[in-house]
């Protein structure tokens, strides 16, 4: 397969991989797979997660709020009064 890049990000390239002693593809490999592996291991996913901003005792008494006023209350009717008329 053959990827074209800009210039710029060549000669980027190419001054990393002169530093690292390896070739230009060994630099971009390694890049590429570094990306596939951290993006999908679990260490990567906790890592995000426990990155989130936690939420304030506020904003958990706000929702908590919320939830009980949109409950609906709870009506005690057996199943032969379901199809009856009122």
């Amino acid at each position: 397969m053959k990827i074209q890049i800009p210039d710029d990000l060549a000669r980027g390239l190419e001054g990393i991989a002169a530093a690292q002693q390896k070739s230009v593809e060994q630099v971009a490999l390694e890049g590429l797979r570094s990306l596939f592996d951290k993006a999908s291991s679990p260490e990567a996913v906790l890592r995000a997660v426990r990155e989130l901003p936690h939420p304030s005792a506020a904003a958990v008494d706000d929702l908590d709020a919320a939830i009980a006023a949109g409950r609906l209350p709870v009506r005690d009717q057996g199943a032969s009064d379901m199809g009856s008329p009122e």
